[in-house]
């Protein structure tokens, strides 16, 4: 389980999300919703540690990892998507994956120099990338360099990228941003796929409430940095307050 009691963050005098209490149980997918500057991915960035909390905590199975770093909490099991792409942009397609796969594996070759057991090590873990690649049909682009990649491939790629990591926990901010209306359902497939394993928790912001109506378990929802819903979709989507204040949509747009 991953919660966050009381996560708050101040700049100066103006607090961009305060005493959030949230706990996310694994098998179900929670929408974050509302307006602009709402403080939805400034809660990302709490939980996942790009930023420092002014106060609160964030707990994944019991652990409180309010201390550790970005890269830590990535050991301990948060897989963060950005809404810009954080990939190798010179290096090829197999290659990102092969490397974010090795991250979180051992292997014979650090217990010393063995060639042999460097050789097999390596050959491990192409196999499992290459497994994620053809997961997320990018096998055919597997030796392009990510920088010839068109932008929906790119998402895919930062997609392949957690899964190597193999997270408790992911989190998805606007998935679907900057693609085509012809490239988003292929990453929305890949999270309907990720959300088949119920041991996992995953977090998604997201804009369009046609994406969130058909993938979200739950839905929670921030305005001006505080929590101001939380239920399952039908419930909050039909709360006229939610509808009118925070979504921009009108009572027909958000029962249709």
């Amino acid at each position: 389980m991953l919660e966050t009691r009381d996560l708050t963050i101040r700049f100066g005098g103006h607090v961009a999300v305060n005493a959030v209490s949230c706990a996310f149980a694994p098998g179900t997918l929670t929408a974050i919703v509302g307006p602009n500057g709402a403080g939805k991915t400034t809660y990302f960035n709490l939980i996942s540690g790009q930023l420092k909390a002014s106060s609160g905590n964030v707990h994944l199975d019991g652990r409180d990892l309010s201390a550790l770093a970005p890269s830590q909490r990535a050991r301990a099991g948060l897989g963060r998507a950005f809404q810009l792409t954080n990939l190798f942009p010179n290096l090829p397609v197999l290659e990102n994956v092969r490397l974010a796969v090795q991250a979180t594996r051992g292997g014979h070759h650090r217990r010393g120099l063995n060639l042999w057991s460097i050789w097999s090590d390596y050959g491990e873990l192409t196999q499992r990338a290459e497994d994620i690649l053809r997961t997320v049909a990018l096998w055919e682009r597997r030796d392009a360099a990510v920088s010839s990649l068109p932008h929906g491939d790119q998402r895919k790629l930062e997609v392949a990228l957690l899964m190597a990591l193999e997270p408790q926990v992911y989190m998805f901010d606007e998935p679907t941003a900057g693609m085509s209306h012809d490239e988003a359902p292929v990453i929305l497939d890949l999270i309907r796929e990720l959300k088949k394993d119920k041991t996992k928790v995953i977090l998604l912001v997201e804009h369009k409430m046609d994406v969130v109506r058909e993938l979200a378990d739950r839905i929670i929802v921030l305005t001006n940095g505080t929590l101001v819903a939380d239920g399952e979709p039908a419930e909050v989507i039909a709360s006229p307050v939610v509808q009118q204040a925070y979504l921009g949509v009108g009572t027909e747009e958000a029962a249709a």
